[in-house]
Order: structure tokens, then sequence, then C-alpha cells
């Protein structure tokens, strides 16, 4: 999970307080006492209804407490019921601008960060946001009662100290240009949240925030939110021309064809698309044709995301580097981009597609001072040979040759065809279970599991609830899933829970390759300790370049556009876009309803 967040550059006095803003970097766009963001109308009405579903797969919902490892909350939340201490942009990666802190400062040697509280915060309750409550938040979400990677994101804080009222210093363990961005993102709830219940017992207590909007109804199915009329920050520069719809209502579906369907009949105003085959075949007819309903393929400047099949290497059978290549040998993208998905999509070949942290060629000198104390831990290919890119099948003959390949590799690691499959030394076959949470994968995993059958490995493909599946996921009783990886230009901490040694046997985090590797270790400790954009670009294609040499994915695919629809003549936009954003954040925070 990413706190995109920030705040600002000390000031040389450290007891000046007039830091409106923190940049990782030191970039600062809007000064202080600015009056709005650039990409926001500030004449936009309020009123109406927006109604949209999330892009997530999700089935159901049962808890209104977003912040704990079992069971689904309503989407939205993060936005629209909890604020920060600092709240994000969307022109600015690595900036963030005060929003429940109104100052803060940060200590000369950085070991610790301060923020005082904007006097005019009021919870939903109507109370005021205070130190305490900061404190108290975060002492819940470092708790065991509280999903893990706040444990892992927040691990460098050592303590929260509320030094008055509305003062309240962070002590880190470490001096850090990313730490301050990170507690900045803190989501701050009322210490009045769940009277006093262990915090996983806080279940569908409605939750006690300071946003824009409360949760006015919810259900299995479904959940409004609607504005509060006081809402407190309405008028602060973070806040003005955004969050205009009275009612913000997402649905949810059980798949993708009830979603679609249920919005050409008008169910819901907005929908964002993944699959190709679906805008070429499904999002066209007579209501598109008249301009009833508006299709739209909005430019993205933003990192391509990383949607790959992550393998889960706990599994023996996944150990060995060697049969992970030729799994990925037999995944024939080209014939598959062309037959089933309309070339519409890019090859993923890095963690960070298409940014400054993608690792090419051989690593330059930059790269080769961060790695060269690891020569002794990492694969001797790091130093000599170029960067793994995913396999071509391009001639279409040169499957043919790339099951080849698979079939030797997989024979130096022990595995050889006989008694009509593919055994391992002990006769054990191979098989391969794929997991689809009703994302409409068969399709696309078919043909892969038939090439992987001519070297004798049997493919099963298996359906369920994504309810089920998150359980599954969660204790890590998987072979193969599918995991969409957001763009992000400023990736840091959450890297640690993705692929840190510490959260490989932590359950529910976000290690769900089983990754435990000190040089990936040593190079997430240089990604979340850098001070310059260089040393993170550094170190960030560092450890992009050791994780695609220990090929623990299938690589996918990525879209360098964003398909979405929405229903015409009941919505505006602000002329200026923003530079990065995902749809659904620029949709709901700041279109609004014509009148």
């Amino acid at each position: 999970m990413r706190f995109a967040f920030l705040v600002l550059a000390w000031l040389a006095a450290p007891t000046a307080w007039a830091a409106h803003a923190y940049a990782q970097f030191g970039d600062i766009k809007y000064p202080k006492g600015f009056s709005h963001f650039e990409w926001v109308n500030t004449d936009a009405p309020k009123g109406g209804d927006l109604s949209l579903v999330p892009p997530l797969r999700i089935t159901n919902l049962d808890k209104l407490n977003p912040f704990t490892l079992k069971g689904t909350s309503p989407p939205g939340m993060g936005g629209l019921i909890f604020e920060t201490l600092l709240s994000g942009t969307l022109d600015e990666p690595t900036t963030a601008y005060g929003l429940l802190a109104e100052d803060v400062e940060v200590a000369p040697d950085k070991l610790s960060v301060t923020f005082r509280l904007n006097p005019a915060a009021r919870f939903h309750n109507g109370k005021p946001v205070m130190a305490e409550d900061v404190k108290y938040t975060f002492d819940r979400l470092m708790s065991k009662e509280a999903s893990p990677q706040y444990r892992v994101v927040y691990g460098d804080v050592k303590r929260v100290a509320v030094l008055g009222p509305r003062t309240v210093r962070f002590e880190l363990a470490r001096a850090s240009a990313e730490l301050p961005l990170l507690v900045g993102g803190l989501p701050v709830f009322s210490r009045e949240w769940g009277a006093g219940k262990p915090f996983d017992q806080v279940i569908t207590d409605p939750p006690i925030g300071s946003g824009p909007y409360r949760i006015a109804r919810w259900n299995s199915n479904d959940v409004t939110y609607e504005r509060d009329p006081n809402y407190w920050a309405r008028d602060l520069g973070v806040r003005r021309g955004m969050y205009n719809f009275e009612r913000v209502t997402y649905k949810i579906y059980k798949d993708n064809t009830a979603q679609t369907e249920a919005f050409k009949a008008g169910e819901f105003d907005y929908i964002r698309t993944f699959s190709a085959r679906e805008w070429a075949r499904v999002y066209v007819g007579k209501k598109f044709d008249s301009g009833e309903l508006v299709r739209a393929e909005l430019p993205s400047k933003n990192a391509g995301d990383f949607q790959s099949y992550w393998i889960n290497i706990r599994r023996e059978k996944f150990k060995d580097v060697r049969v992970r290549q030729a799994i990925a040998l037999a995944f024939d993208f080209e014939w598959m981009n062309r037959r089933l998905m309309y070339n519409a999509y890019v090859r993923s070949r890095s963690w960070f597609n298409a940014s400054d942290f993608e690792a090419k060629e051989l690593p330059g000198a930059d790269e080769l001072a961060l790695l060269e104390p690891l020569r002794k831990k990492v694969d001797p290919k790091v130093f000599t040979q170029p960067v793994p890119l995913p396999p071509s099948s391009d001639p279409p003959s040169s499957l043919r040759e790339n099951l080849r390949k698979a079939r030797e590799l997989l024979a130096q690691a022990g595995w050889t065809y006989r008694d009509g499959a593919l055994r391992n030394r002990k006769g054990e076959p191979f098989t391969v279970e794929y997991l689809d949470g009703g994302s409409g994968g068969e399709r696309i995993v078919t043909p892969w599991f038939q090439a992987l059958g001519r070297l004798g490995i049997e493919g099963t493909y298996r359906r369920a609830d994504f309810a089920l599946i998150q359980k599954r996921l969660d204790v890590f009783d998987f072979d193969l899933f599918t995991i969409r990886a957001p763009g992000s230009e400023s990736p840091g901490a959450e890297l640690v829970d993705r692929f840190g040694s510490g959260s490989a046997e932590t359950e529910g985090s976000s290690n769900l390759i089983g990754v435990k590797d000190p040089a990936v270790d040593a190079l997430l400790e240089k990604v979340i300790s850098a001070h310059t954009r260089p040393e993170l670009i550094a170190a960030l294609r560092s450890l992009d370049r050791v994780l695609r040499h220990g090929h623990y994915v299938v690589q996918e695919w990525f879209s360098n556009t964003f398909r979405i629809a929405y229903r015409a003549g009941k919505f505006e936009q602000p002329q200026t876009m923003p530079l990065y954003y995902q749809p659904e954040d620029w949709v709901v925070s700041t279109w609004w309803s014509k009148r």
C-alpha cells in the first residue's frame, strides 16, 4: 500500500514554524497560503449524485474498519472519511501540503518530525482533532490488531510524543527523506471510535473521521457517502474546488458481465475497464452511438503498472529459478495480444515500467556502487548479462524454440517427462493451479496452460469468490495469482512489505511471492534511505535488476491509457487535468454535477 503524502524542508532555525509543505527532494510548487491546486475548478457547484464501481476485485462488503486484516471494507474510505496530516497533490509525486497539520518541522538531524494541528480541524462528531488522537491512531495501527502492513511502513518510527494539545512529534530511528512523507500520510481517526474495544473488534461501528463525507448507508452490495455540510477544510487550498458531489455511491457486483450490463442499464454512472476485449466488444452499441454513454481513453503520464502472474516460491516446485524461467517461456504474450487483446497492451518488463527506475542493459556506475558490496549475495549474471527481458515468441515459430529451452531448464532442475507427465526425482507430477476471482482470466490462461501441457505440466484453472481467494492469499496458499501493482512516481517503504524478508512469513503481508533475499533487503534499505532523487533512481534500478534476475513472476502487460466510460450530460470536469492520477480519484474529487 502507497502513502503518497508529503511535507516540507525544515528551516534553519529549529523553532521556526512556517513549513506549509514537505518535499522529499525539496521541490515545492505551491507557496504558503496558496488558494487551490491548478487542476480543480474553484467555481464548481456542490450537489448531485455520483455512482460508480471500484476498480477492485471485491464481491461483498462486511466491515467498516479498513485498517484490519480480515474482511472487506467499503472502497473510498481513505479519501472520503479519513484524513491525513498532510495531503498529496496530483501534479507533484513527492510533495505534500498541510491538511490536518497546518505546520511541520523536521529536526536538523532529521531524526524527528513535529506537526502542529490546525485548530479548525474537526471530526464528524464536532470534536476537535487533537494530538492525542494522532498518537492513539498510530498506536492502534502499530498494534497486532491492525493489518501488518502498518508495522512495516511505520517500522522506523520509534515513538510518538504529545508535546501539547495540538502538537505531536514522531521520533525516528534513522534519518530519511521519505519518513516525514510517510508519517504525514498517517490516516487519523478519533479516540472515541470503537468505544474502547480491541481494535480488531471494531467491525461495524461507523468510523469517526474528519473527511469531506460520512457514511450514509451501507450493506454487502454498496455504500453511500454523504457530503458533510460543515466540512471543516472546505476553504483550505488543499480542498477548495474538490469533493463536489452531495452523495457518492460505490456499487459492488459479483462479476464483470453483471457489472457492465448494469452500467448500460443505468444503475450507475462511471466505470473503468481493464479488459481490451470488453473495451472493443462490450462498450459499443446504440447508447454509445447516440452519445448517451461516453467512452474515453484518458492519457497517462504515470509510471506503468506492473501486472504479472506472481509465483509463490514457498512452494517447493517453484524454488529453483530455472523452473520459474521455464514456465515463463511458455507464455506467448505476442499471440495473446494479437488474437485476444486487440494489440492494446505493452508487455511488462520491469517492476517499474516506463519510469526512471526501470533497469536497462548492464548496470551503470551508480548501480555498481550499490551492487559491488553485494557481489557474493547476488547472481553473477547481474554483473555480466543485460537485465532479463520477458521471452518473446515473435515470430510465432519461436514459441517452439522457447518450449525447447524450457524443457532443458526443467531437466537441469530435475524435472523430466515420464509416465505421461513432467515429474521430479521422487516421481511427483508437476501441477499448477491458477486462482481467479472472476476477472475473466480463463480466456488468457488457457493457451498458456496448453503450452505448459506440451512440457508435461498440468494446469488447473480455479475460479472462486474473491473473498475466499483473499483468505488463501493472506496465508500464502496458492501457486499463481495475477497481481496489478499500480505504477508509482515515488516508490518507497511499501516495497519493504512487498519484497522484504521480514514480511515473507507474515500472514496478510504484500510479500505474496515469498522473497527472502539479503541482497534485496540491502537494496530496500538504500531505497528508503535515499536523500536525493539520483540516489533513489540508482537504488530502484539496482533492486529492479536483482528482482528480474530472480524470475519471480511471469510478466503480463500494462496500458498507457485509462479506459473509462460514463453517463453523458450529467457531469462536468475541470479544464486542466493533473499530471499523475488514477481516474477514480480524479472523478470523485474534482468532477461535479451539471445543473
